[in-house]
């Protein structure tokens, strides 16, 4: 994707063809040839990082309840594979320091930091320190305050603010002046909001622009044309393929 140096991220890993936030999905970015992936944090009971995307384990395992309410051994145990086919049986939960050990030095990570988990983004920083990840990862959150807590804590790490919070909500531009307070490297729109004058208006501003919610096809192209500078996608090969058609 050279022609347009454009960041195609791995959404949850590829998880249009693997169940999210497994081996499974970011083995299959690999294999389409993408080295950026996503994924999501949260806290085990017994304070363990584990990459799970929602807070209970009832889309994606085979439980029921709080991500909170189990220790990291009782999570490892739960199949998070069967629910996206029978292939994937026996997928696991992973803990991020597993996520670090199997693909440090090929994959660079763009981490979200889940809302109500206060004290998370520093814990996740630390565990990128002491893995020496600094320069191989993004912390990313919709939610202001751990962008905050991450700022004051490791200011070293680029970091980057999903808006607007409300689905369905529009774009306001105090969210520029938050996030230029906040000291925030990148920002990342909608992708239904974006237009080319908003990724225009984001750059001079400073910032690196990439979109997320790109949920279809049609809305991939709409972010290439309006000329961000990326964007996490569960299709990532259909991004590659389009940029490679029209460039």
């Amino acid at each position: 994707m050279a022609e347009r140096d454009l960041l195609c991220i791995a959404h949850r890993g590829a998880s249009s063809y693997a169940p999210e936030n497994t081996f499974a999905a970011f083995d299959r970015a690999l294999e389409l040839g993408v080295n950026h992936v996503e994924l999501d944090v949260h806290f085990s009971r017994d304070g363990h990082i584990v990459v799970i995307h929602d807070d209970t384990l009832d889309r994606t395992t085979d439980a029921v309840g709080a991500v909170a309410d189990r220790t990291l051994s009782e999570l490892r145990r739960l199949d998070a594979g069967s629910w996206f086919g029978p292939e994937y049986a026996g997928e696991r939960i992973r803990s991020l320091a597993e996520i670090f050990e199997e693909y440090k030095g090929r994959l660079y990570f763009h981490i979200e930091i889940k809302a109500h988990a206060e004290g998370l983004a520093s814990r996740t920083a630390d565990m990128v320190r002491a893995h020496g990840l600094t320069e191989d990862v993004t912390f990313t959150s919709f939610w202001k305050p751990w962008l905050e807590e991450t700022r004051e804590y490791a200011p070293e790490l680029t970091t980057g603010w999903l808006v607007p919070l409300e689905r369905g909500s529009q774009w306001d531009d105090s969210i520029i002046e938050q996030a230029l307070e906040l000291g925030l490297d990148q920002v990342y729109p909608r992708a239904d909001i974006t237009t080319a004058e908003l990724v225009s208006k984001l750059r001079r501003s400073g910032f690196f622009v990439r979109c997320h919610g790109v949920y279809s096809e049609e809305l991939m192209r709409r972010v290439v044309d309006s000329g961000a500078s990326g964007m996490t996608i569960n299709f990532p090969d259909k991004l590659l393929e389009y940029v490679e058609s029209t460039s």
